[in-house]
């Protein structure tokens, strides 16, 4: 029976072959058409429109609207078309100087929203803060702008004003804000610093072209110094030029091990970026102090450290930016900035605070939460502070030593520590003070700077009652309305915010440092962990010891309303 069956054998493939071509060439081809007639409606749709429409539409403006559209579809705010204008202003912000405001943007919730004020510059020195929402520019409404329009019209020319309207959580009214645009000089480490006499304390402002050699020459010399540890400050650090987060990562980890992961669609957008020197400080425990306003390349570099168990993480959940942008020459010398990728840290978590639509999960790899992670805006010494202190329903994954780290976008610091807060009192004072925020930090800085020429300061300088109340008629003269009763509330918060604008002025960002220190309880609670670890895993013990993985910091009760403000 098999003999007679064989000859048929081949016969029934080459059938089956055929049929199976035939239909596979069909479907391509059904494709193309598909595709073709798609193409072909939609030409149709533009001309009836440039043609028939009521009012009279530049053809050319279709398609730009048609592009701004397919862009708008995709509910990514990191990607969009820039023209020869656009991409100018986005290549002078990456080489990183520039004539603006020094403020970092992204678009969320169809608002042009603040990711973090670059030290001392005059958006900075404004006030303005993390999270805050920029709804006007000179007179006209940005609602709705991409942060890339928003940027071409905040540059300008150094000594030029703009004035802008900011929304503020708590706030009710827009604040208005004048700025005086500046050259725009960006600095990765602004000073470095011995605390306690043997640990190295290092702020990283952002990644930029030298930030790594900048970081390593800085811990390089404070290990000269005595330094035995080290504390890199990434708080309010946006991100940067992502070569330089890696290189700063590969200074504190062993050579040939994951830093992190990058997915996309395209194959050549999959990829895995290892360490490619030994690490040049074993041995040093290190903290590394994360915020809100923590994103990108710093999201990396802290949660590459994290899951490899070589940094305890110390302070606020961050901002959750963990997408990758490729750039596109298009025709015309416009250029389409299009997400191709997400990163990923080498224990599989998303950076990504948003979800993956229609990404189907990986092991380990979590998706965000359906349900927004709790948040929670406190009000503190020297500003608002976002804070995540609820880890409920995050995804969780091991570092590689085996600790509970949590995912769902952002870091999750190993210990949340809040930010010194203000009593209920001292809060609706300040809150009443920020409805006027663009007087009172203009003549705040006016004022110390004048502080400075009256008197033969030190660093040790003491802000009296007596100059507290010069500063109010001072900020009365310029219009200030808020109540004498509210100001006497905000005491303590209008002391150290002009306490630490006179150091500014005085002593540059080491002075402010200085003057701010004692009231920075990540800072102090890092530094009380780090007195007693003489090596990474002590750090690790300690700090479970304050706090679980991503346990919240809770001897302070946040906000209590005291008639006296003492911490």
């Amino acid at each position: 029976m098999s003999s007679r069956r064989a000859p048929l054998g081949p016969g029934i493939v080459l059938l089956l072959a055929l049929m199976a071509g035939g239909w596979f060439l069909q479907r391509g081809v059904a494709q193309e058409e598909n595709v073709y007639l798609q193409s072909r409606l939609f030409q149709e749709v533009l001309d009836h429109i440039s043609d028939r429409y009521v009012d009279q539409l530049d053809r050319e403006q279709l398609y730009d609207i048609a592009i701004d559209g397919l862009l708008r579809e995709l509910g990514d705010p990191n990607s969009s078309l820039l023209n020869v204008s656009d991409y100018e202003n986005f290549r002078i912000q990456t080489e990183g100087d520039y004539g603006g405001v020094g403020l970092e943007i992204v678009d969320r919730d169809n608002l042009v929203t603040v990711v973090s004020p670059i030290p001392g510059t005059p958006g900075a020195r404004a006030g303005i803060r993390a999270g805050d929402q920029i709804v006007e520019v000179d007179g006209e409404s940005i609602r709705g702008w991409s942060s890339q329009q928003a940027v071409q019209v905040l540059r300008g020319r150094p000594g030029s004003d703009v004035d802008v309207k900011i929304l503020r959580p708590g706030v009710e009214n827009p604040i208005p804000f004048t700025l005086t645009r500046q050259q725009i000089q960006l600095r990765s480490v602004a000073f470095a610093t011995l605390l306690d006499g043997d640990v190295g304390y290092i702020p990283l402002g952002m990644f930029q072209e030298n930030s790594g050699r900048e970081v390593q020459a800085a811990a390089d010399s404070l290990r000269a110094e005595g330094a035995r540890s080290f504390i890199l400050d990434l708080r309010g650090n946006p991100g940067g030029l992502l070569a330089q987060g890696i290189g700063i990562t590969d200074l504190f980890l062993p050579r040939r091990i994951p830093i992190a992961e990058t997915r996309g669609q395209s194959r050549d957008q999959n990829e895995v970026i290892e360490s490619s020197t030994d690490d040049r400080y074993e041995g040093m425990p290190v903290v590394v102090l994360v915020d809100r306003g923590s994103a990108s390349a710093s999201e990396i570099l802290a949660g590459a450290l994290q899951d490899h168990d070589r940094a305890l993480v110390v302070g606020a959940t961050t901002f959750g930016k963990g997408s990758v942008q490729s750039l596109f020459t298009l025709t015309g010398g416009n250029v389409l900035k299009l997400t191709t990728a997400r990163w990923y840290t080498p224990a599989g978590r998303s950076i990504e605070r948003r979800a993956d639509p229609g990404e189907a999960p990986e092991e380990p790899v979590e998706e965000t939460p359906a349900e927004p992670v709790p948040q929670t805006v406190s009000l503190g010494l020297y500003g608002e502070y976002v804070f995540s202190p609820d880890t409920a329903g995050r995804p969780t994954v091991e570092s590689m030593a085996g600790r509970q780290l949590y995912g769902g976008g952002g870091i999750v610091p190993d210990l949340l520590v809040n930010p010194d807060t203000l009593s209920l009192r001292e809060q609706r004072a300040v809150r009443a003070l920020f409805q006027h925020a663009g007087v009172y930090t203009t003549g705040l800085f006016d004022f110390a700077v004048s502080y400075l020429q009256r008197q033969d300061s030190n660093e040790d300088f003491e802000v009296t009652d007596g100059d507290l109340d010069d500063l109010y008629a001072s900020l009365q003269e310029r219009g200030f309305e808020l109540d004498r009763e509210l100001w006497d509330d905000a005491e303590r918060f209008t002391r150290l915010q002009l306490e630490s604008q006179i150091a500014l002025q005085g002593w540059g960002d080491a002075g402010q440092f200085a003057r701010r220190m004692p009231y920075d309880r990540p800072l102090q609670r890092s530094l009380e962990i780090l007195r007693g670890s003489e090596d990474p895993l002590a750090l690790f013990s300690l700090g479970s010891e304050r706090g679980t993985a991503g346990g919240s910091d809770s001897e302070q009760e946040s906000g209590s309303d005291s008639e006296s403000p003492g911490r």
